[in-house]
């Protein structure tokens, strides 16, 4: 396992290094860099656990039946409304919107889908549109989700059916999950 990652810990530990010259240094970019890169880990070491018991609760309490009935590949178009309206929900980003797509795909959701829900994390969460809304106005937040929600459908469908077409499957996914019980 180590031999996979060698790559990454060569790097991490050379960034570890600069980081720490630059402390020693007074180097004000490394030291920049070095104080976000903690603020950012801190962030992720607040968020992930929570993030990774509701994915817990998610495998054990929903069937894969239901993900498969709504979101799978015959689910109709009605499956990218309801990526949507879950990615509507999401609070933190792609800090959660990446594990609950892994999970999603997982239970055989339509891999289109998937695409629609991590694009829609990005585009139209609730509390991001607020916020945007606030200072730019809710006449620019409707007209920004009445352009980008048709294209995002269009894509990740025209992606899905891309992919499906030539029986790509993600790497990880390749045995199916078996139903919960």
């Amino acid at each position: 396992m180590l031999k996979n990652h060698a790559g990454s810990a060569v790097v991490g530990g050379a960034f570890a290094v600069f980081a720490l010259c630059s402390w020693f240094l007074d180097f004000d970019p490394g030291v920049t860099m070095g104080r976000n890169f903690l603020e950012f880990l801190v962030q992720m070491l607040r968020i992930l656990p929570c993030v990774f018991i509701l994915i817990g609760l998610f495998e054990v309490w929903v069937k894969t039946d239901t993900v498969e009935r709504h979101l799978g590949h015959d689910s109709g178009p009605i499956s990218y409304l309801w990526a949507v309206l879950l990615a509507g929900t999401t609070v933190g980003g792609l800090h959660v919107a990446l594990p609950v797509a892994h999970a999603l795909y997982t239970k055989r959701a339509r891999l289109g889908v998937v695409l629609a829900f991590v694009t829609a994390c990005g585009i139209c969460r609730v509390p991001m549109t607020l916020f945007e809304a606030s200072f730019l106005g809710w006449r620019f937040s409707l007209v920004r989700l009445a352009a980008s929600l048709p294209l995002l459908v269009l894509s990740s469908a025209a992606l899905g059916w891309w992919a499906r077409r030539r029986q790509y499957r993600l790497p990880d996914a390749q045995s199916p999950v078996a139903p919960a019980s």
